[in-house]
């Protein structure tokens, strides 16, 4: 009995060993977690799929109604053509986006569609976006630039170099011109509609010049981007009281289009080939439009976004000699003269064609193939001196009446153009 008890005493002391030894072990294997454990276990935890983390979602925020605009119209192709190229790229929208309501429709977008992009297409109703940006340090905010330069890391500002596009159709105008008048119906004085004006004014005063023509371009605004009515009364009052037989638009709607189409003028179209996309009229009445690609400026947000560039830039002002590359292959610049569906010379309307120069039509050709290059621009060739009409900016007044604002080779900066051009150009007839 004795010995048996000693054999259990002994065999009860291997266990208590054995035991002691396994926890130990246990403890080694796992030991309690620190700072720096959990830090690594962090970093091992598996990482999320690659194609959820270069997938992005574009939401653009219209100021207007899609259908029947030619502003938020290009911007909605845009969307769609981004949309088209990318497949890890999403478009959603929505439309007729007030101030007030900007901020509240992003948030939305950002929390329930997951919106990675965020575009206000008006600087009006797009200015907001910069007071949530330091909220949502992830997503990438953009706005249209109006006059205001504000930017954040990811607050972007855009706007294309239309006027480069414009000049080309200025030159147009002012060939077709019979009467020696040409009209424009405008929105109100901003900068962005005096530089554009501008553009327009100088291919005009360009062809007149070499066509030793004398051509008036008379210049009534109607106090707001879209009012069907007034465009209207303001087109038939440049036809009928100002013998204008060439219109355009600084305006959102249709409706002087159907006064040039009701008056047997020539019409010049913006931002949007109007024949080609939309069948709003032929050629016979659209001698050019513009056409601007907006895609070409959100492609570079898409790709900083993905990229997750800490520093993209935040002032995006691209023209003519900047593409993209559409998904069915087709090369675009940024803006460019369209209608039915053609591009460049080829796009002049045959029938306003024949009626144009062969020397406005060559010059027309060659000025794109440079301001394409990068070679030249009409803002660097032309002297801007002043009308002494526009618009007065804080502690920006309007420059006297024939003073020599910039000489003439000489490019003014991305800056200026965008926020301090606030004269009309001399000769330009602003009507009450």
């Amino acid at each position: 009995m004795k010995r048996f008890g000693l054999l259990r005493t002994a065999l009860m002391l291997v266990l208590l060993v054995a035991l002691a030894f396994s926890l130990t072990m246990c403890s080694k294997a796992t030991p309690a977690p620190t700072p720096e454990t959990k830090e690594e276990a962090k970093s091992a935890e598996p990482a999320a799929p690659a194609k959820a983390a270069n997938e992005a979602t574009l939401a653009i925020l219209h100021f207007s109604v899609i259908q029947g605009t030619t502003w938020s119209g290009a911007h909605d192709r845009a969307g769609k053509r981004i949309d088209e190229k990318y497949k890890n790229v999403k478009y959603v929208y929505r439309e007729e986006v007030g101030p007030d309501s900007t901020v509240p429709f992003a948030e939305e977008m950002i929390a329930n569609e997951g919106a990675n992009i965020v575009v206000g297409n008006a600087e009006f109703m797009g200015l907001p976006l910069k007071d949530i940006a330091d909220k949502y340090p992830d997503v990438l905010f953009a706005s249209v630039i109006a006059s205001d330069l504000t930017t954040k890391p990811n607050f972007i500002r855009f706007f294309p170099r239309q006027y480069q596009a414009l000049y080309l159709e200025g030159l147009v105008a002012g060939a077709l011109t019979q009467t020696g008048h040409v009209g424009i119906v405008s929105a109100f004085p901003s900068v962005q509609v005096i530089r554009r004006q501008a553009g327009f004014y100088l291919g005009v005063m360009d062809a007149a010049k070499v066509l030793n023509k004398d051509v008036k371009v008379h210049v009534k605004y109607v106090g707001d981007w879209y009012n069907p009515t007034e465009e209207r009364d303001i087109a038939k009052t440049l036809v009928n009281q100002y013998q204008v037989d060439v219109l355009t638009q600084q305006t959102d709607s249709g409706s002087p289009l159907d006064v040039a189409k009701e008056e047997g003028i020539w019409f010049i179209g913006k931002d949007m080939d109007i024949v080609g996309f939309y069948g709003w009229a032929t050629t016979d009445t659209v001698a050019i439009s513009f056409d601007t690609r907006w895609e070409v400026m959100y492609e570079q947000m898409v790709k900083d976004w993905l990229a997750r560039d800490p520093r993209p830039e935040t002032v995006l002002y691209l023209g003519m000699d900047d593409m993209m590359i559409l998904a069915d292959g087709t090369k675009v610049p940024t803006v460019d003269i369209m209608n039915d569906n053609k591009v460049g010379v080829e796009a002049i309307s045959p029938k306003a064609r024949d009626l144009i120069p062969e020397e406005i039509v060559k010059l027309v050709e060659a000025r794109r193939d440079q301001m394409m290059k990068g070679v030249w621009d009409p803002f660097f060739a032309h002297e801007f001196v002043s009308n002494g009409t526009g618009l007065a900016l804080e502690g920006l007044p309007i420059p006297e009446k024939g003073k020599v604002v910039k000489p003439a080779e000489v490019m003014p900066s991305a800056e200026w153009l965008l926020s301090k051009f606030n004269f009309d150009l001399e000769g330009l007839d602003v009507l009450e």
